[in-house]
């Protein structure tokens, strides 16, 4: 029999595929915990599935672009179980790397791999960060801005903490292009990955809302834009896997 807590993640995703929109703010910030909760021990496998590995190359991307230097302060918001704190430390041993995250049973997960004893872990919300104004280096993120309730507000709580000059680099994924593989790009969506995902972390609900979130999430350009609202400068992005994901960065 499914848990409560899968049981309260179907339902959820059975609401969107009815044509109701994702859950807002008010019921977001819940669901996405549950969600994560559920598939943290399989998380990182997942990843490597879903990307066949590429995942790798864009966190060492995403690492590059935030121009760490020696002795510096990273903040890795939404750590999860860690991969870009961790991956920043290979390249810089003597870096101060926070890891955060609201959801206890990633970081339990993350806390467990090879050099996770030098990430200073903590619980914080995206949106009301822990944090004094101008503490951090650089701001790195892996698949959290579609999942916040409040998009500006993530943004504009990244840009206060982060020092004059520090720099903001995210990683997440996109709507898919318009092109000729576009169905085959939905196909491996919606289909694929919801199998795969209930094969090896027993929850199909899970990798059914990572499809319908992607779809509903703002274009590349349009965060672009945002971050520039927000007070960013400095603005780019690349798109990769067929235009499926996108590493956005700026500048305060």
């Amino acid at each position: 029999m499914p848990s409560s807590r899968e049981g309260e993640i179907t339902e959820i995703v059975d609401r969107v595929r009815k044509g109701h929109p994702l859950p807002g703010p008010g019921e977001r910030p819940a669901f996405v915990r549950a969600m994560f909760a559920s598939i943290a021990p399989r998380y990182d496998l997942m990843n490597r599935l879903m990307t066949l590995g590429q995942d790798r190359a864009w966190r060492r991307e995403v690492v590059r672009r935030a121009a760490l230097a020696p002795r510096r302060r990273l903040l890795d918001l939404g750590s999860g179980t860690g991969d870009l704190a961790l991956e920043a430390l290979r390249g810089h041993p003597d870096l101060v790397a926070v890891g955060a995250d609201f959801t206890p049973q990633m970081m339990h997960v993350g806390r467990s791999r090879p050099g996770a004893e030098h990430v200073r872990w903590i619980v914080a919300d995206a949106l009301h960060l822990p944090f004094a104004e101008s503490v951090f280096d650089s701001v790195v993120s892996g698949y959290l801005l579609r999942n916040v309730a409040d998009l500006p507000r993530a943004l504009a709580e990244q840009l206060r903490v982060l020092r004059s000059g520090g720099r903001f680099v995210s990683l997440d994924t996109t709507p898919p292009p318009r092109n000729i593989l576009r169905p085959f790009i939905r196909f491996h969506l919606h289909v694929i990955i919801p199998r795969v995902g209930r094969v090896i972390t027993g929850s199909s609900a899970a990798y059914s809302y990572l499809p319908d979130s992607t779809e509903a999430f703002h274009a590349a350009e349009a965060v672009a834009e945002h971050l520039h609202a927000a007070g960013f400068r400095e603005v780019g992005f690349v798109r990769r896997m067929l235009g499926t994901m996108a590493i956005h960065w700026g500048a305060k």
